[in-house]
C-alpha cells in the first residue's frame, strides 16, 4: 500500500444507467422481479460504489497483485432512478486502519440525491485471496 493512500481523498466516478442494470434485470429468474419498475436497482448501485472505490484507490496500491474487496455497506437509496439518467459519485476516504479502508459515498443522478452512506474495503493479496477461495470451492465439493 503506497502511503499517499490516506483519509481526504477524494474521487468522483460518473455512470449512465442502461436498461440492463434496473430492477428486472438484477435477479432476471425470480418472477416478481420482473414486474418491477426499470429503474436502478440498489443491487446494481452497491456494485457501482464498489467499482468507484476500486478504480479510485487502484494507483494506491500494488495492483492488481493487491486487491480490495468489499466488507461493509451502510447506504441509502432514497430515489429512483431511470434508464438513461447520468449518475455522479463522490467519495472521500475517511479512514485507512491498516488494510481497512472506509469512504463516505453520495450520488447523485441529477435531479436528486439517490445514496448516502459508507462503504468499507479491505486491500488483500490477489493470490492469497484467490487460493483461499478455491479451497473453500474444494471443500464444497468434497
Amino acid at each position: 500500500m503506497n502511503e499517499m493512500l490516506k483519509p481526504g481523498l477524494t474521487f468522483e466516478f460518473q455512470y449512465h444507467v442502461p436498461e440492463d442494470k434496473t430492477v428486472p434485470h438484477l435477479f432476471p429468474e425470480i418472477p416478481e422481479g420482473q414486474v418491477m419498475p426499470k429503474v436502478f436497482a440498489s443491487g446494481f448501485m452497491i456494485g457501482l460504489f464498489e467499482f468507484a472505490c476500486i478504480q479510485a484507490i487502484n494507483p494506491y496500491i500494488n495492483w492488481p497483485e493487491e486487491q480490495t474487496v468489499g466488507i461493509g455497506f451502510n447506504l441509502s437509496h432514497t430515489a429512483a432512478t431511470p434508464p438513461g439518467f447520468l449518475i455522479t459519485v463522490r467519495g472521500r476516504l475517511e479512514k485507512a486502519d491498516g488494510n481497512k479502508l472506509t469512504f463516505s459515498i453520495e450520488a447523485d443522478d441529477g435531479v436528486d440525491t439517490i445514496s448516502k452512506g459508507t462503504h468499507e474495503r479491505f486491500i488483500v493479496s490477489s493470490e492469497k485471496f484467490k487460493a483461499a477461495v478455491a479451497a473453500k470451492a474444494e471443500k464444497h465439493l468434497t
